[in-house]
């Protein structure tokens, strides 16, 4: 049976498409978004949060650490050699204030199906579902597609949240058994789009042409980060004026991703980002409002 990589799955979720829904979180992305609140999700291997204020230091993971990758800084915090870790979890078992958290587990189409039936009552009763998110969860395309196939064998409504950053034969693989998609789209310009993610945004605007081509359920999302991309928005709205989009959710940066960043203890620039007011994204609704566009603030 295929196995995949996730960090985390979100109950009673009412943002990731209709109804009561349950996230399930997959690890590992190939985009570097400045303003990412998941850095949790960019490896796809274990990795240890560290909240060093909680530490009472008894020493335990010290001691047990095989790589010895715990130390102690210039101010007195206790600190992980992230050259070190290979987030083996060692030291989680042993600390008993959360100091030491452990982010990411595989899981088997079997035990992840096991939970999502858990609030399958939920779902039956809001018209919710399951959605699948990342990170990218189309990078683990075989256990993507064996487990929607379990949720359509069971009638639950599927949806797939992703940033279109993958060959378009991912995507042919899950058509049949993902009911929406919820499809990122971060900037029009490609140069720009590269200089915030990492990767131009060639191969995502294709794929989602083809996805409105074949008739797929669509959702765009649009994050809205001011200094970053608030000028993409009326390119944005051009690429998607032509096509079969259901609606476009326009979504305000937020800061909550920043105590991750602090707790897996990486550089993190998108704590100097400024949140949008009401009013930015206001005008950013209106501007695709003036295409025919269903778009409204998230």
């Amino acid at each position: 049976m295929t196995e995949g990589k996730i960090f985390n799955i979100q109950r009673f979720s009412i943002h990731d498409g209709p109804g009561i829904r349950t996230t399930v979180f997959f690890k590992g992305c190939n985009l570097r978004c400045k303003w990412c609140h998941n850095p949790e999700s960019f490896s796809s291997r274990k990795q240890i949060e560290i909240h060093p204020y909680n530490c009472i230091g008894c020493g335990k993971c010290f001691q047990i650490c095989p790589n010895k990758a715990h130390y102690i800084d210039e101010n007195g915090n206790h600190r992980i050699d992230r050259k070190k870790c290979t987030g083996c979890g060692e030291c989680t078992n042993v600390c008993f204030t959360d100091t030491l958290i452990s982010i990411g587990k595989t899981v088997n189409v079997e035990s992840l199906m096991k939970s999502i039936l858990t609030d399958l009552d939920y779902y039956s009763s809001s018209g919710g579902g399951v959605t699948f998110s990342g990170g990218e969860c189309m990078l683990q395309i075989e256990f993507l597609n064996e487990i929607l196939t379990e949720c359509k064998r069971r009638n639950i409504h599927t949806a797939v949240d992703t940033a279109g950053a993958v060959q378009w034969k991912n995507f042919k693989k899950i058509l049949g058994v993902t009911d929406l998609f919820l499809y990122d789209v971060k900037a029009a310009d490609s140069e720009i789009h590269k200089k915030l993610t990492g990767v131009d945004n060639g191969i995502i605007i294709e794929n989602l042409r083809k996805l409105s081509e074949v008739k797929a359920e669509i959702i765009i999302r649009i994050p809205y980060v001011v200094g970053l991309n608030e000028d993409q928005i009326e390119g944005i709205s051009n690429i998607l004026e032509p096509l079969n989009i259901s609606k476009v959710e326009v979504l305000p940066y937020h800061k909550l991703g920043n105590s991750k960043h602090e707790a897996l203890e990486m550089n993190n620039k998108s704590q100097e980002l400024e949140i949008p007011s009401d009013k930015m994204i206001e005008k950013a609704v209106k501007i695709l409002r003036s295409k025919n566009i269903n778009a409204i603030k998230a």
